[in-house]
This record gives structure tokens, sequence and C-alpha cells, in this order.
């Protein structure tokens, strides 16, 4: 994001199933709270839908390509697709859920007639 939150979060971190579409949101300060996010994501959801994380896909940033984070992947059993670099398409559904996400939140600070600084 351009400006901060009220809560100082520049980042928002997304999880999409591909099968169901389900989605979950997480506001970050700074990209290196990903590893940590994931960790909490990973929990909570097994937890809820009672079914295992299998198979994580993600672009080739390096929050997602560290050392920690894939041997917590290793260790954990799930399988880590990386996308080509530069190649949105392949990460489709997360690209598409980013934009509509992105768009509803200027639509309704847009309505609400909040200042633009937001």
């Amino acid at each position: 994001m351009h400006n901060e939150s009220l809560n100082g979060s520049k980042y928002f971190l997304l999880f999409v199933d591909d099968y169901s579409r389900f989605c979950r949101v997480y506001f970050l300060k700074s990209k290196s709270d990903v590893f940590a996010k994931f960790v909490k994501f990973k929990a909570t959801i097994e937890l809820e839908k009672g079914n295992k994380l299998k198979i994580m896909r993600s672009d080739n940033g390096d929050e997602y390509t560290s050392r920690q984070f894939e041997a917590y992947l290793a260790k954990e059993g799930i399988k880590h697709h990386l996308t080509i670099p530069y190649t949105p398409q392949q990460n489709g559904v997360s690209e598409m859920r980013n934009w509509t996400l992105m768009e509803m939140a200027r639509c309704l600070l847009y309505e609400k007639k909040v200042s633009l600084k937001f």
C-alpha cells in the first residue's frame, strides 16, 4: 500500500484455497511477518477444516523462499510450488482475489467519502 493503515500495516497477505476459493487475509507491517502469519494460518485452517495443508503455491518472493520457510514446509510435509517470475497467470486465483479486494476497499472508501490518505 502507498499509505500505512491506522495500525501501521503496509501490506496484506492473502491465502486462497484453489478448490473452494475460501480465503483469509492478514495485515502485515513488514514482509518479514509472512512466515509467522503462515504458521498461524496453517494451524487455524487445519483445526477449522479438519484437513491437512498439502501444497502451497507462491511467487518467488524472498518472504516465501527463505531457509526458515522452506525448512518448515519440509518438516510439515507440505509441497511448495513456485510460480515462474513475472507470470501472475500461474497464480491467477490469488491474483484475481487480490485485485478484487483492492477494488472493494477503494469503493468502500470512496462511498464513505474517506480522505484519500487512507
